[in-house]
């Protein structure tokens, strides 16, 4: 009964500011409150139709201006944030704004491993298997390499999602895995769903943080896991400083060189020093409804890794 009401606090919550908005639109009102979009006041329709430019603009070079940018490190945190998460065969995952496939491609590897461990262990305790029965079991394995996992990739922006599905082409990935064009703040699935909420360097383009929040928090199982990996704040002062000297003097100049968008790689720069610290975050995710709500600086705070539990 409490997570039904709760449910329809935050749904009428939702549809209430959903609602004032179109309203201040067809007043001709600005639409939403003014808000940042890097160190630029914008109002919110300005600030989502900034935020898509630029991940249409990059999208084609994402994955090599990422490299770039943090030197390959991104892909340590990101394995990382698997290990964290230690799906097992079966596990439902959502992805959002996951458009070029790293977490999802990441989410089948390690589930495959852990189902190749997972029938080694099963044939060790049948010793007395025959050579033939050991090549059923293979073969029927083979066509379920995923014990039924399956990850969803949920992206605002058609052409990181366009990116993604010709990485996973190239790549050879496609058992378990599907592509959504969807809103993080409007997710277009039912309540309930999946196990794993993932959102990795994507939260901080979130137009409405506490709206992305409370679908997350509504998509998930009871017992499902938010992971949010995201560029966060560095808390020793020194490094902080030289933190802040190569993200404003060479990341735009890495934009510009390999991507041909300086105001691009500006912006992305500008939104992770805008994006609430730690705490913050903690709290908003606590205040959408998730338990267990806890954090890990990686690399001492550069990025951090926010967890909290649906139950």
């Amino acid at each position: 009964m409490a997570a039904a009401l709760w449910r329809c606090r935050r749904r009428c919550r939702a549809l209430l500011s959903r609602a004032a908005g179109a309203l201040r639109a067809r007043r001709g009102l600005a639409a939403g409150p003014e808000m940042h979009f890097g160190f630029q006041t914008v109002t919110e329709e300005e600030r989502r139709e900034k935020i898509y430019q630029v991940f249409e603009n990059v999208a084609t070079k994402y994955d090599v201006m990422n490299d770039s940018m943090t030197l390959g490190i991104h892909r340590v945190w990101k394995d990382i944030l698997l290990h964290k998460m230690n799906p097992c065969p079966g596990t439902l995952l959502l992805d959002v704004a996951g458009g070029t496939g790293d977490i999802a491609f990441r989410f089948i590897n390690y589930v495959r491993s852990a189902r190749q461990r997972q029938l080694q262990r099963k044939l060790k305790h049948h010793q007395n298997l025959s050579w033939q029965e050991i090549f059923e079991s293979y073969q029927k394995d083979k066509f379920n390499s995923l014990g039924d996992s399956q990850v969803v990739v949920c992206d605002i922006n058609r052409e990181m999602l366009k990116v993604g599905k010709q990485k996973a082409q190239h790549l050879g990935y496609s058992e378990g895995l599907s592509w959504v064009l969807g809103n993080a703040e409007e997710l277009p699935f039912d309540d309930d769903k999946f196990d794993v909420y993932t959102i990795a360097f994507g939260i901080r383009n979130v137009t409405r943080i506490d709206l992305a929040l409370e679908e997350a928090y509504r998509v998930l199982k009871p017992g499902g896991r938010f992971l949010c990996l995201e560029f966060s704040h560095v808390s020793n002062p020194l490094l902080s400083r030289l933190y802040d000297l190569y993200s404003f003097q060479v990341i735009p100049v890495l934009g510009e060189v390999i991507a041909g968008d300086w105001k691009s790689y500006q912006y992305l720069v500008e939104s992770i020093r805008q994006f609430p610290p730690q705490e913050e975050l903690k709290a908003m995710i606590e205040d959408a409804g998730f338990f267990k709500v806890d954090y890990e600086n990686l690399n001492f705070g550069i990025v951090a890794i926010h967890s909290g539990f649906k139950l």
